[in-house]
C-alpha cells in the first residue's frame, strides 16, 4: 500500500486528518483524530499498557505538558535540542539542511555537525533551493522548543520536547512513596511538542505528537544481573549487520557484543515482541544500532526500531542508553538528592529508554495492514486494535430483520465497540466495515426468525458460519481476545 493510498483512507473513514484544514493559513505539523483514528490509538495504548507497563510491572505516570525553564537547561535541550536550518535567497523558503543534504546524496547526515560543516557539505554537493533553484544561505541552528509565558510577568516555561523529563524529576518522590527497588521501569503515554521546521508525510513527522515511553532506572554495576533475561534468551532479534538483517538470539547477541547488556536485550525483545502484536510485518522490521555521529546528545549507545514503508525505512522507537546524564544534570541544578540505595549500595540509577513514536506507529500499522484484493479493499487490523470490532447487519430492511438486528446491537454496544448498518446491499455494508477494518460482522436473515441463529462473518478469510443469537457476546468475546475463527 502506498502513503498515498493510507491518506485516502484516513481521510475518507475518519481516521485522521489536517487540523483547521478549511483555512487557509493552518499551520503544517498538526493532524487531528477522527473517531476510527482515535478508537485505534485508544486500543493501541490499551495493547501497550497490557503487553509491556503490566507484563513488567511498570509505574506509569501522567506528567505536565508544560514544564519550567530549569528543566530544560538542565536536560540541555535549550542549547542542543536544534535542527540546522537554511533560507533561499531568492523565495526566502526556509529548509532543512540536513534532509537537504541526505536527499541530495542519499545518505543519513549526523546531527552533530557544526554550521560550518554544515556550510561545507552545502558547497560540496552544490545544493539549491528545491523550490526555485535559488541559492542558499549560510547554516543556522534553530532550537525546536515551543516557549510559553506564565502568569502576568510572561515567566518562562515550555512545552514539553519528550514525555521524559517529568519522569525524571519526579522519580525521587515515586521511587520512595511507590516502595520501588532497581531495576524499576517508569512509563508514560501522553502529547510531546517539536516546533520541526519543515514538517511533513502526516503523522510520519508532528509539531503535536504523541509519546509513549519508557525509562528503566538500573544499577549499571548490576546491568548484567538481570533475571528476566531468562525469559528472553533464546528468543530472536531481528539486528540490522553490514549484510543485512539477522535474527539473533538474545543469548547469541549479548555474548557476540552485538547487544551489551542483558538488561537492554530483553527490553529490546519485549519491546519487538509488543510490536509483532500490532500487525507490522517483522520481515520489514529492524533494530539498527547508531552510529556516533547519529545518537542524541545524551545518548552513549542508541538502537533504533525502524520499520519499512512506501516512504523508506521510519523510525518508531529510540532505544537510548542515557546513563546518568537526567538524574545529575537535574540533581545538580535543583541541588537536590536524586541516589537511590541498591541494597548496601547508594547510586545515581543509570536509564534505559524505549521511546516510541505512537502517530507514526499508527500510520505503520494502518500501511502495514491495508490490502487491494479484487472485489474489496481489507484493513487486516489485528482483531485487539480494531477500532470497531463488530458489526451488526439485518440481510434486508423489512419482515422484521431490523427490529432483531437492533436488539442483538443494543446487546453489544456496551461491551464492544459496535456498528449498526441497514443502508445498501449486504454486500456493499461488508464491503464498507471490511475497509475500516471490523474483524467480524454479524447478520440477521430470516432463519434468524426460525430458529434464532445469525451469521457469523470473518473479516480476512469471508468464511461464514451459524450461531445462536443467544452467544453472539460470548463469541464475540474469545475472538477478540485470540480465539480460532473455524467455520
Amino acid at each position: 500500500m502506498s502513503y498515498d493510498e493510507v491518506i485516502r483512507l484516513a481521510l475518507e473513514r475518519g481516521f485522521f486528518s489536517p487540523s483547521s484544514e478549511i483555512y487557509s493559513d493552518a499551520p503544517a505539523g498538526f493532524w487531528e483524530y477522527g473517531p476510527l483514528g482515535l478508537a485505534l490509538r485508544r486500543r493501541y495504548q490499551d495493547l501497550w499498557r497490557r503487553e509491556l507497563v503490566r507484563r513488567d510491572g511498570m509505574v506509569e505516570i501522567d506528567g505536565s505538558l508544560i514544564m519550567s525553564k530549569s528543566v530544560f537547561t538542565a536536560s540541555g535541550h535549550l542549547q542542543s535540542f536544534v535542527d540546522p536550518i537554511v533560507v533561499c535567497k531568492k523565495c526566502n523558503t526556509m529548509h532543512r539542511a540536513d534532509r537537504l543534504i541526505s536527499e541530495k546524496t542519499r545518505q543519513p547526515i549526523a546531527e552533530g555537525l557544526s554550521e560550518k560543516e554544515f556550510d561545507e557539505l552545502v558547497a560540496r554537493h552544490a545544493i539549491r533551493c528545491p523550490k526555485d533553484n535559488g541559492e542558499l544561505g549560510p547554516v543556522r541552528k534553530f532550537n525546536m522548543m515551543f516557549r510559553v509565558g506564565i502568569g502576568p510577568s510572561d515567566e518562562d516555561a515550555y512545552l514539553r520536547p519528550e514525555t521524559c523529563q517529568s519522569i525524571f524529576v519526579d522519580f525521587p518522590r515515586l521511587y520512595k512513596v511507590m516502595r520501588c527497588r532497581l531495576p524499576v521501569s517508569f512509563a508514560q503515554f501522553g502529547k510531546s511538542f517539536r516546533n520541526e521546521v519543515s514538517p511533513r508525510q502526516s503523522l510520519i513527522r508532528l509539531r503535536e505528537l504523541y509519546q509513549a515511553e519508557i525509562e528503566v532506572f538500573f544499577n549499571p554495576s548490576k546491568a548484567n544481573e538481570f533475571p528476566k533475561f531468562d525469559d528472553v534468551n533464546d528468543y530472536e532479534l531481528r539486528l540490522m549487520s553490514d549484510s543485512g538483517v539477522k535474527s539473533v538470539s538474545c543469548r547469541h547477541a549479548t555474548v557476540s557484543g552485538l547487544v551489551p547488556t542483558h538488561l537492554v536485550a530483553y527490553y529490546l525483545a519485549i519491546l519487538q515482541q509488543f510490536y509483532e502484536k500490532t500487525g507490522i510485518d517483522m520481515q520489514r522490521a529492524r533494530f539498527r544500532r547508531l552510529e556516533d555521529n547519529e545518537r542524541a546528545f545524551y545518548s552513549q549507545f542508541a538502537f533504533d526500531f525502524e520499520v519499512q514503508t512506501s516512504l523508506g525505512w521510519t523510525e518508531l522507537v529510540a532505544c537510548n542508553y542515557r546513563t546518568d546524564y537526567d538524574m545529575k544534570r537535574h540533581g545538580g541544578l535543583s541541588k537536590k538528592d536524586v541516589s537511590v540505595y541498591d541494597d548496601e549500595e547508594k547510586v545515581i540509577p543509570h536509564v534505559f529508554e524505549l521511546s516510541m513514536g505512537v502517530d507514526r506507529t499508527l500510520y505503520c500499522i494502518l500501511e502495514h495492514s491495508f490490502a487491494k484484493q479484487k472485489e474489496r479493499n481489507v484493513l487486516k487490523l489485528k482483531p485487539p486494535l480494531a477500532p470497531i470490532q463488530v458489526g451488526v447487519f439485518p440481510l434486508v430492511n423489512k419482515d422484521g430483520l431490523p427490529n432483531k438486528a437492533k436488539e442483538i446491537f443494543d446487546n453489544l454496544k456496551y461491551d464492544f465497540d459496535a456498528t449498526y448498518d441497514d443502508s445498501g446491499s449486504i454486500g456493499r455494508r461488508y464491503r464498507r466495515i471490511d475497509e475500516i477494518g471490523t474483524p467480524y460482522a454479524i447478520t440477521v436473515d430470516y432463519q434468524t426468525k426460525e430458529d434464532g441463529s445469525v451469521t457469523l462473518r470473518d473479516r480476512d478469510s469471508m468464511s461464514q458460519k451459524r450461531i445462536s443469537s443467544a452467544d453472539v457476546p460470548h463469541v464475540v468475546k474469545r475472538l477478540l481476545n485470540g480465539g480460532v475463527f473455524s467455520s
